[in-house]
């Protein structure tokens, strides 16, 4: 009884900000009043451990909830403290802790070589730019099946759209191209994906889901 008293308490006091409902399943002890708790019980039921460091999955999540006007529970986090050489793209169901997409992404060719260290909100800087981000709709331009991004971070991210900051495919955001090269190709600050997921992905987070890209 004590214990369902306390679950009640969480759910209507201590997810609104950091969870929903439905994130959170099975027996809970009392310790999960503790917000942080939550964080960490979403990140290990969704197989992060050893793929996605705990602090930046942490304030990735925090943006989701921050982000009023998403529309689906989907997480995407780009980690660009991670080499491109590595699989940096996480997108996470928050409905079901479930680990759906861990790959390759680009950034931009004034950001960096093997990793990424310069960032940027300028026009035409070709860099990538950091921040929260909610993608929105697709269309079919010069980089084929792309997905629109609109910026959130005031002075971080919010030039996305006047920059064409896009989500799409790109054949140089493959393993085969770093197994030639040394290491992924570059884009003009897009975030770009291997071809062969590209679509999947973006038709899968397109429409009002969150992207955390941090470095």
């Amino acid at each position: 009884m004590k214990q369902a008293i306390y679950l009640f308490i969480l759910l209507f006091c201590y997810l609104p900000q950091y969870a929903s409902a439905s994130t959170i399943k099975g027996p809970l002890s009392q310790q999960t009043q503790n917000p942080e708790v939550i964080v960490k019980y979403v990140y290990e039921q969704a197989g992060l451990k050893g793929k996605l460091d705990f602090e930046v999955f942490k304030n990735g999540y925090n943006a989701y909830y921050n982000t009023k006007a998403r529309k689906k529970q989907l997480l995407t986090i780009i980690d660009y403290s991670k080499p491109s050489t590595e699989k940096r793209f996480f997108v996470i169901d928050l409905k079901r802790n479930k680990l759906l997409y861990h790959t390759y992404v680009t950034h931009g060719v004034n950001s960096g070589g093997v990793v990424a260290k310069h960032f940027s909100n300028i026009v035409n800087s070709r860099q990538t730019s950091l921040g929260t981000f909610l993608t929105d709709t697709t269309y079919f331009g010069g980089n084929g099946y792309s997905l629109r991004l609109d910026g959130l971070t005031k002075g971080l991210n919010d030039n996305a759209r006047r920059r064409y900051i896009v989500v799409h495919g790109a054949p140089y955001a493959s393993e085969d191209f770093i197994q030639r090269h040394g290491y992924l190709g570059r884009s003009w600050g897009c975030p770009a994906l291997p071809a062969n997921l590209s679509k999947k992905i973006i038709d899968t987070i397109k429409g009002g889901s969150v992207i955390y890209a941090r470095a």
